[in-house]
């Protein structure tokens, strides 16, 4: 069993309780109340700001010329979410004086603190087990979300934000982000394993905790 396997199966009680989210059903049945995806847009918006600065200490702790580049290109990819909520933030009038003003809810900075602290205190290896938590998940929610209802990606609102997720071009770069943690932790020790699963089934938490508050609209 390869690491990313490994660190899958010891959160998977986590990951399938995302697909039984409302918030998440809601987009997949394009029922999710508007008001509460716009606080979801702002909040992730905050969210990908310090989700980057992870990706830079990535690439500043690589331990090749390959995986610091790996780093700096998936930010190619955050781009892409960007101009998905850009779409967004223009349907929902969101602008850009509100989102400057705008503070992280408590379980957003609290999920951002904690990746960034691995970020700084772990290395490569610790930095890709706590960004694919949220990176790989939502592919596979997206992808979930086609196989239970294919339409979804064609829902007149929430049909960008499916299709974004469930792209080639995002499976492509996760696919990416996996295999360089199988490759750097080939020959890694069971206590390290270990730490890598403490810090995957944290995020995986905190990703289900960002559901939970998107939901309810808490800030606090």
């Amino acid at each position: 069993m390869n690491t990313t396997a490994y660190l899958l199966e010891a959160s998977a009680e986590i990951w399938k309780a995302y697909y039984r989210h409302p918030f998440v059903l809601g987009i997949q049945n394009g029922t999710l109340d508007k008001e509460r995806f716009r606080f979801y847009l702002i909040q992730d918006y905050l969210y990908l700001e310090e989700y980057a600065k992870t990706f830079a200490l990535g690439a500043a702790k690589a331990e090749s010329l390959s995986s610091a580049l790996l780093f700096s290109e998936y930010l190619a990819a955050i781009n892409r979410e960007r101009a998905v909520h850009g779409g967004y933030f223009e349907k929902l009038s969101v602008s850009a004086e509100e989102l400057g003003t705008a503070t992280r809810a408590l379980d957003n900075l609290s999920y951002t603190s904690y990746m960034l602290r691995v970020g700084y205190e772990g290395g490569e290896a610790e930095i890709l087990a706590a960004i694919l938590s949220c990176a790989y998940s939502y592919e596979v929610i997206a992808k979930r979300m086609l196989s239970e209802r294919p339409e979804a990606e064609s829902d007149p609102f929430y049909g960008a934000w499916v299709r974004e997720y469930a792209s080639e071009a995002y499976a492509a770069e996760n696919e990416k982000l996996i295999a360089a943690l199988n490759d750097v932790t080939k020959t890694a020790s069971q206590t390290e394993l270990q730490r890598l699963r403490e810090i995957f089934v944290n995020c995986s938490r905190y990703e289900l905790k960002f559901w939970d508050m998107a939901w309810q609209q808490k800030k606090d």
